[in-house]
């Protein structure tokens, strides 16, 4: 199972990366005549014979109803490595949609595909951040104790017992709803390793205080190591196998809220994709039930959810608080 979950992960993350070279199109780019077109079919077969991949284009029957039918008299063949791009329609022919187009008629695929760069990249950064933080307060508090650890802890456990998603939605409802683009991405990077600073700080804390009277800590400072010494060379160390199963647990938690945030209104702009802006339109369950495939986003969501969880759970430690 852990092979399988790396192998998915590892994909995801691939294809994020050369998502330039992998989606057959620009994110933002819109096919006017092409309102949520169902997926294009891909076809080996021609005339009875094997044929280089092609498909049939799909002409807007019904504007109304947005049905579309094949048109079977002009097969297409798929262009390879053309304009930088794994794959693509060749120039002038009818788009090819891996995975069907949206409202407004833009590639789902390329916008999942460049969305997963977005929200990985936010997920990556926010997840950096709450484990710096956890780092450094719940090692304090660890370290030093008393009145201290005893103000960051109930502060932790307040935090840890609320809804993190609702704590998330209200600090970003309290900021401006427009902002710049790269302000935008900065406050959500914030807000989320924030809110995950409580989880990572809490056991961090329990490991340094177990730890800070252990034998060789004793002799750190018996040999005139100050705290801070002691801290960062032989109390943080022993916390690095939690940090880092707590970050991958933390990591999915991390893009469903990010997700959220941006489905709701509250995050990246729609010109920005991620997965969250990409499902703003499932929304609307009358379009979620005729054109599905405009919840391919979501399944990249459930994907990387499902593989760092199943990575992270035969390794979580147990620690109080």
């Amino acid at each position: 199972m852990k092979r399988l979950a790396a192998a998915t992960l590892a994909a995801i993350v691939l294809m994020a990366m050369l998502a330039p070279v992998v989606a057959p199109h620009p994110p933002g780019m819109r096919f006017p005549d092409h309102p949520h077109a169902p997926p294009t079919r891909l076809r080996l077969v021609y005339q009875g014979a094997l044929h280089a991949p092609f498909f049939y284009p799909q002409r807007l029957t019904n504007r109304l109803e947005e049905r579309y039918d094949e048109d079977r008299s002009q097969p297409i063949g798929v262009a390879w490595f053309s304009r930088g791009r794994l794959l693509a329609e060749p120039d002038g022919a009818p788009p090819l949609l891996l995975a069907g187009a949206d409202g407004s008629g833009r590639d789902v695929f390329a916008r999942a595909i460049h969305g997963a760069r977005v929200s990985l990249g936010i997920g990556a950064m926010a997840v950096a951040g709450a484990a710096l933080l956890g780092l450094l307060v719940g090692g304090l508090a660890g370290a030093r104790g008393g009145w201290f650890e005893t103000i960051v802890m109930r502060a932790a456990d307040v935090a840890a017992v609320l809804p993190a998603i609702y704590i998330v939605v209200a600090l970003r409802s309290a900021l401006p709803l427009v902002l710049p683009v790269w302000t935008t991405i900065a406050i959500v990077i914030a807000i989320l390793a924030v809110v995950g600073t409580p989880w990572v700080a809490r056991g961090v804390r329990a490991i340094v205080a177990a730890e800070r009277e252990s034998a060789y800590a004793e002799a750190a400072r018996a040999a005139g190591a100050s705290p801070w010494r002691v801290l960062w060379r032989h109390l943080l160390p022993a916390t690095r196998g939690y940090v880092v199963t707590q970050a991958t647990l933390l990591f999915p938690a991390v893009v469903i809220a990010e997700a959220t945030l941006s489905f709701v209104g509250l995050g990246l702009p729609d010109t920005v994709p991620s997965w969250g802006t990409a499902l703003q339109e499932t929304a609307n369950v009358a379009a979620l039930a005729a054109f599905p495939w405009i919840l391919l986003p979501a399944l990249g969501v459930f994907l990387v959810t499902w593989s760092l969880n199943a990575l992270a759970s035969d390794d979580v430690p147990h620690t109080g608080a």
